[in-house]
């Protein structure tokens, strides 16, 4: 049965506490819930009678390992989300238990928290750990930052030692971005400034207690105040009732609302919004579990993300991101992994390593890359099998971060960044519908032996598209191939014959062609495009208006110097650009923006038309080619 009640902590300041391992979280955790008065009624008293029936010396730890056990029983308390309070608010501490297990909590449950606490324990110092978790804190978005230096007992309150480790420390987080609120000498083992301040022991801070250091920290912004993010988990069928179920992890929702389903991009109306034993409400907010009744059934399945059409979400197959990795073998181009994103689970691959970044110095690695090794940080990108929904994650975070499963076993995770929000500017009419078919995609696919895609060749004029273009078209139908090429001249001539060359008009012009592509590939064709689209946001636009299931999208960058496209200036364009001849020319006195992230870029300065189509070929067949198995019947 579906939880559909309401998720009550989401006015209570989240708090997550990293540190290395035996540099005092447990115990830290234990003391502070026992001086608030946050612990089960007798448990205290409990451990310390089991304690002594044992003759063992009472460890506060030990309140941390019995919570643990009932947890596992399913009797009291997650760990891993801990409930304590101030005479001010409410506090949710997240505990990240162990190495191993440390990434995978703080992507997938921590990296909402408002607040961090680092423990570095004063007899140890910093520590690599310390420093990871650090850059771990710094890729999530966690700002609000407490350091506590632990067992100040063990080094004799020594004020010279916890100012040379807030040094170090403060030092390496500023280099991070992360401006540390405050350095606390405590000893949660004998309760020194945790709630209560020192009794003469570091008699040299005069600085808050713990609780008072979070009571005046701020609540951070409001996840409900975010874009509506709605991540379904099933849907179940009650009486005559199909009810949505799943989470809200941004925004607000109402009934009445219009709700647009990624990444099929079914829209309906919300009738009513379902709780789980718990009175009916016209509205739901973030951190809230709910079931929907739509006014208009809609194929709806888990994975999909739900948001308002005015604001959605990023839909594509090829995303860049910064991911940290943990698993033992390395993170490697070529193999499969799994993406798994809110309630989406997706079979992906590493295209490339774009940068690797030492977590502990901060040092870039230069060099080429196949992989990244276990510990390290890179930014990388990442090509899904089908369309993600996603966002930045400066944006949303909770659909901004994702983990990486290698062989079950959860092996890094990681931030979205650089995704391109396109804006949808649709016509709603009751008196369209989209006509489907009786020889859909697989029959031609089958027909033809090969599947339709769109190769979309971006370069300055000059640096030889259509010559490559036409190169390929040959090649391609030699192989009895399928396949068109769409020329920007000869769109113009009359697709396009009413558009300029202003920056809208050749949004447009893009944008057209696009749109054509896309039906002629839905026919089993691979559609060749030829056109300048001098604008990432409109390549990008028209990405996610071809990209699905059965059509691949592969932009092609055909680089060559400025210099060199005007020396060869087939059409005498550029002499007349320079001339004045030619207003808003490309290169001349309009920008070319470059693709970042090209599936190929093909430099025909270096090689020959003969040896470019070559890599393209060895690029594309393994693209285009059926996988037998799928196709029989």
């Amino acid at each position: 049965m579906p939880d559909f009640a309401p998720n009550s902590g989401v006015h209570a300041l989240r708090i997550v506490i990293v540190g290395h391992v035996d540099h005092g979280k447990s115990t830290l955790v234990g003391r502070l819930l026992h001086d608030t008065g946050s612990l089960p009624e007798g448990k205290f008293e409990q451990i310390q009678n089991v304690c002594r029936r044992r003759g063992m010396p009472f460890e506060w730890a030990f309140l941390m390992d019995a919570l643990q056990a009932e947890r596992d029983q399913n009797v009291t308390i997650d760990v891993s989300q801990i409930w304590f309070r101030s005479e001010t608010r409410s506090y949710v501490i997240i505990d990240a238990p162990g190495h191993k297990e440390f990434l995978k909590n703080m992507v997938t449950g921590a990296a909402n928290a408002g607040a961090a606490l680092l423990l570095i324990a004063a007899n140890e110092g910093v520590q690599e750990q310390s420093k990871r978790h650090a850059y771990l804190l710094s890729m999530l978005g966690v700002d609000q930052v407490l350091v506590l230096i632990n067992k100040m007992d063990l080094v004799d309150y020594s004020q010279s030692i916890f100012l040379q480790i807030e040094k170090e420390y403060r030092e390496f987080l500023e280099r991070l971005g992360i401006h540390p609120v405050r350095f606390i000498p405590i000893s949660a083992r004998d309760g020194l400034n945790l709630v209560e301040p020192s009794n003469g022991a570091a008699s040299w801070y005069s600085g808050p207690t713990l609780l008072r250091a979070l009571d005046r920290l701020p609540v951070p912004n409001a996840e409900s105040d975010g874009p509506l993010r709605f991540a379904v988990q099933d849907v179940y069928r009650f009486d005559e009732r199909r009810i949505i179920a799943g989470r809200i992890e941004s925004g607000t929702l109402r009934v009445g609302d219009h709700i647009l389903f990624s990444p099929n991009n079914k829209i309906s109306s919300v009738a009513s919004i379902e709780r789980w034993n718990a009175p009916l409400k016209n509205m739901a907010s973030a951190g809230e579990s709910i079931g929907l009744i739509l006014t208009e059934p809609v194929f709806v399945e888990r994975g999909h993300i739900g948001s308002h059409d005015t604001e959605t979400p990023i839909e594509t197959k090829r995303f860049r991101a910064r991911v940290f990795w943990m698993g033992d073998s390395p993170f490697s181009i070529g193999k499969r992994y799994n993406v798994k994103l809110l309630t989406q689970e997706i079979e992906c691959q590493l295209v490339s390593v774009d940068r690797v970044i030492d977590a502990t110095s901060l040092e870039t690695v230069a060099g080429l890359r196949l992989s990244v090794m276990k510990n390290e940080v890179a930014e990388v990108t990442i090509q899904a099998r089908s369309p993600l929904v996603m966002d930045n994650h400066d944006k949303v975070d909770t659909s901004g971060r994702f983990v990486v499963v290698d062989d079950r076993d959860v092996a890094g995770g990681g931030i979205i960044f650089g995704g391109v929000y396109v804006e949808r500017e649709r016509i709603h009419s009751t008196n369209l519908f989209w006509s489907e078919g009786r020889i859909d995609q697989r029959i031609r696919t089958e027909r033809n032996g090969h599947r339709g895609a769109v190769v979309w060749l971006t370069g300055l004029s000059g640096s030889g598209k259509s010559t490559l273009a036409r190169a390929l078209e040959t090649n391609l139908f030699n192989r009895h191939m399928q396949v068109y090429v769409l020329d920007g001249d000869n769109v113009r001539h009359g697709l396009n014959s009413n558009l300029g060359f202003t920056p809208d008009d050749r949004t447009e012009n893009i944008r057209r062609v696009a749109e054509v592509a896309k039906l002629i590939a839905d026919a089993g064709l691979v559609v060749i495009t030829s056109l300048i689209s001098p604008y990432r946001l409109d390549r990008t636009r028209a990405r996610n208006v071809i990209l699905s299931d059965d059509i691949e999208f592969i932009e092609v960058h055909v680089a060559a110097p400025l210099q060199v496209c005007e020396r060869r200036d087939p059409k005498n364009l550029y002499k007349r650009a320079r001339a004045g001849e030619i207003k808003d020319f490309t290169g001349i006195d309009a920008p070319y923006e470059e693709p970042e992230n090209p599936e190929i870029t093909i430099h025909t300065d270096r090689e020959s038309v003969k040896e470019s189509v070559g890599r393209l070929l060895d690029f594309l067949i393994p693209r285009l080619q059926l996988d037998l198995a799928e196709y029989e019947i």
